[in-house]
Order: C-alpha cells, then structure tokens, then sequence
C-alpha cells in the first residue's frame, strides 16, 4: 500500500545528488565549519540561528530517542557587523552561490511582532535549500523556520525509508516545531499568532496542504497509481522494515494534521495530488496558493499542480510557462555547479535566480493578502484568482491579474479556450477591478 508514495525531488534522480547535497548543506548545527567576520563587514539585514529542537512524543526511526526537529531559522536582523557565508567553500569544487547572513544576532525592534512562515523541503533534500525563500521573507519583515523532516534529509548521517514513506509525520513535524517556536525564549513573544502561514516544496507542497487540512489517504494513492494515468510520482520505494514504531505511523495514516493556526500555505511543484480527494478537503478552508513550472517532469503539472488546483476550490494558481522545471526551486548554483550536478542543469534560457526573485515575491504577495484573498474567495461562482491567476507567467505579479486585461482571454491561455466566458466572467466579479 505504501509502496508507490514516491514524490518531492525525485526519487533516484536524487542519489546522484547525495553527495553535492551533504558537500553544501552547512551551518546546520551553531554555523559550524563557516568563519564568521566581525570586523570591517557590511550590515546584513538577515540574522540566521539553527534550533535543535525534538519531539518526545515520537521517536526518532532507530528509537534511540526523542524525534529530531532541526529547524534554520531566518528573521530580521538588528543591526550588527557579523556575516557568515552559507555554501561557501573552495572555488573549483564550491556548488552552490554564497549567501551573507547573521549569525546569531538579535532580532530587529522595528516591529513588536513579526509575520511566521513555516517551510517544508523536498524528498532529501534540506531546511538549507529553502534559504532563497526563507531569506526574501526576513529581508521583508517575516520570520521564516525550516525543519529538516527526520530520515528524509540529506542534512542528517543517514536516509531512512520511513522518512519518504511515511509522509504523514510531516506536517506534525511543523506543528510540533511552531509549538517550540512560540515557547522560545528569543522568537516566542516576537511572532503575530494571526498571521502565521506555511510554505514548502514538491513533497514540502504536499506537507503544508495535509498541515492547512488536507486529508491525504495513502489507500487513495495507491489505487490511483494502479490507474492508466500514473505518473512518475509512483515509482516504487525500499521496503519498510516491520516494527512498532512504523506499525504505529501507519495506524495514524488515515488522520488529519490540520492545524488551525495556519492561515494560509503556499505550495510550490507539490506531488501527492491523487492522495486527496474533494470529500477529504473539506477542512482546508484557509487560502491556497500553487506555483509549478510547466516543465516538470518530476511533479509533472497535469497529474499535480493542476489537479490540486481542481479539487481544491479556492486554490490559487500560477504557471511558470517555458523551461522551468523541478530542480529550479534548490539553491542557486555557481558555474562548477552547473557543470557537475544534475540538479543544477537548468534548460538554456532559465535563470534560476530570477525564478526564485518572482516565487519569492509571489509568496511575500500571497501572505500580505491572505485576508482579503479569503474574502474574494467567497465570491459566488469561479474564483476569479484561480482562472485569472493561471493566464499570468513569471513576468506578471498575480496580485494584478484580473485588472491587467484578463476579461480578454490571451491567447496561449493555458486552459481550453472554451473556458473564457467563465474566466471573463469571474474577472468582472473581481473587486478590485
């Protein structure tokens, strides 16, 4: 049953990138094995501390103890002349760009309370390559906490089956790290409890859906990956080992990990859409944001990005059209990078910087108006961000949308062109036209 819940960043695409990943992931435990200048350095308006946080009330998959929950957190910085530079290494073997952050210094006055947005990666991957999303937020007022999902982390010495498999624990995973972030002594007081959001990456996508109150069924995906219509997403897993501890995760398969003080989630190239279905979505109320480049083909659109979207009645939508694929959402890569690692071999033409300027501010915009996105989803009859959202590519902020000329259809519109009344007729509703 559990077998085929293959998803986030690929599967075996992934092992060739094993060792680039533990190469670049630093920083992970007290900035370890990066210097930190104190003198003549510019001021870096990002702080960045690592909490080693746990789960007592699950186990870690060797049941040695208490389940880890290393969580990066990045967040306005005061001013300060300290910088590190995270992925830095030598130049002919470094992967990914550097990034300036502050090491461990105090949170920025300028406000009393911040914004949180919680951040979920990919099959594999890390807390550490969400940084371009987590740095554009607290460069703009945000607090943003990156967990790395236990035995699904290339940040951690080993790779447990039970991680991929058993993705359920993930959204408790950010519920238990939002309990220890509200009881932290230097984040607890400074965080909005009306404003807290979640976003995350291809099986990331599907952590902050589950966690918004999707109800994910692994009997539904498996039926569905015996279909005609499968995809890539159902390529088997190693066997799980028979133990308590997972016997114990497969008989809370089936519960809802919704947690009410999620506001809104942000989904980018989710996977695991055929695990839900409309009657067991009725608790994802909050507003839904997706973005997915129409290139993917390890979260392929058609079977993903899109139908979330269709089940999901006030989801937003936001095609990245082109060659904008998967790996797009990982770190930005230096030259050596590009040339060594499969994950960084963007097609000619893409510019993984820009994508992660426009995604980013997509997911600022998206958590700025989360308020009065869930108003204008009320609206009777198409939702006029979902139709409209989907008509704009990487060029056009999806906030302005239906006032930019979405009551004439373009074109390359995406949907069928059969749609357009109903896409004019959902723009004209759009208060704020």
């Amino acid at each position: 049953m559990f077998a085929p819940l293959n998803a986030a960043l690929g599967g075996t695409r992934l092992a060739a990138a094993k060792s680039m990943l533990l190469r670049s992931l630093i920083l992970l435990t007290g900035l370890l094995g990066v210097s930190v200048i104190t003198h003549a350095a510019p001021y870096v308006k990002v702080g960045m501390v690592t909490r080693e946080y746990k789960d007592d009330a699950r186990q870690e998959w060797e049941g040695t103890g208490a389940r880890p929950l290393t969580t990066v957190v990045w967040y306005p910085a005061a001013p300060n002349r300290k910088v590190s530079y995270i992925f830095e290494g030598p130049v002919e073997t470094q992967v990914f760009d550097s990034i300036p952050v502050a090491p461990d210094v105090d949170i920025a006055r300028t406000k009393q309370k911040y914004p949180l947005v919680l951040l979920s990666h990919g099959t594999g991957s890390s807390a550490q390559q969400l940084i371009w999303l987590g740095y554009h937020l607290a460069s703009r007022g945000y607090i943003a906490a990156a967990v790395n999902h236990h035995g699904n982390s290339d940040a951690e010495k080993k790779v447990f089956a039970q991680g991929s498999a058993l993705v359920w624990e993930r959204p408790k995973d950010l519920s238990v790290v939002l309990d220890r972030l509200l009881a932290d002594p230097t984040f607890g007081q400074r965080i909005d409890t009306d404003r807290i959001g979640a976003a995350g990456f291809s099986l990331g996508g599907y952590t902050v859906i589950a966690l918004g109150g999707g109800h994910f069924s692994p009997d539904t995906f498996a039926a569905w990956c015996k279909s005609e219509q499968r995809d890539v997403t159902c390529e088997p897993r190693p066997q799980l080992p028979d133990d308590v501890q997972v016997n114990e995760s497969i008989s809370r398969s089936n519960e809802s990990y919704r947690d009410p003080r999620i506001k809104g989630v942000f989904a980018i190239a989710p996977v695991l859409a055929h695990g839900f279905t409309q009657s067991r979505l009725t608790d994802l109320t909050i507003p839904v944001r997706i973005v997915v480049g129409e290139a993917d083909t390890i979260a392929p659109m058609q079977t993903n990005a899109l139908h979330y979207t269709q089940i999901i009645p006030q989801a937003e939508l936001s095609i990245l059209h082109g060659d904008v694929g998967h790996y797009e959402f990982m770190a930005v890569c230096t030259a050596y990078g590009r040339k060594t690692e499969a994950v960084c071999k963007d097609a000619a033409g893409v510019n993984r910087a820009r994508v992660h300027r426009e995604v980013a501010n997509m997911a600022f915009q998206f958590f700025e108006g989360v308020s009065r996105r869930a108003t204008t989803a009320s609206l009777k009859g198409p939702d006029p961000v979902k139709y409209c959202g989907a008509l704009s590519g990487i060029e056009r902020d999806e906030t302005l949308a239906c006032g930019r000329g979405c009551t004439t259809v373009p074109q390359n519109c995406f949907f069928d062109r059969s749609r357009a009344p109903i896409v004019q007729q959902a723009c004209a509703l759009d208060p704020r036209r």
